[in-house]
């Protein structure tokens, strides 16, 4: 499992590989704290083979973190499964989904 991050401007990409889930938990916070929380934050899921339920929490506290309704984070690249997970748990109404 890696999670990478860079930034662009003010568009903040991280990138998930492997597993999304709670053993990741205090590496995904630790990323996305380093940078403001005024920042658009894009998470790429292009090499994410599978996500849980604390995957989905994680996705709401970043959002709070990230201004709550106001919240500019988009999720791209899902793979069918984790498109899927994130559709059953209603996240588009939440998230920009792509």
């Amino acid at each position: 499992m890696a999670i990478t991050s860079s930034t662009d401007g003010n568009k903040y990409t991280i990138k998930i590989q492997g597993r999304f889930d709670f053993g990741v938990q205090a590496e995904f916070r630790q990323l996305y704290e380093k940078e403001a929380s005024s920042s658009a934050f894009v998470l790429d899921f292009s090499l994410t083979d599978y996500m849980d339920s604390s995957a989905l929490g994680m996705l709401l506290l970043l959002r709070d973190y990230a201004g709550g309704d106001n919240a500019e984070v988009e999720l791209v690249q899902c793979k069918p499964d984790i498109r899927n997970i994130l559709e059953i748990s209603n996240f588009q109404k939440l998230f920009k989904i792509s």
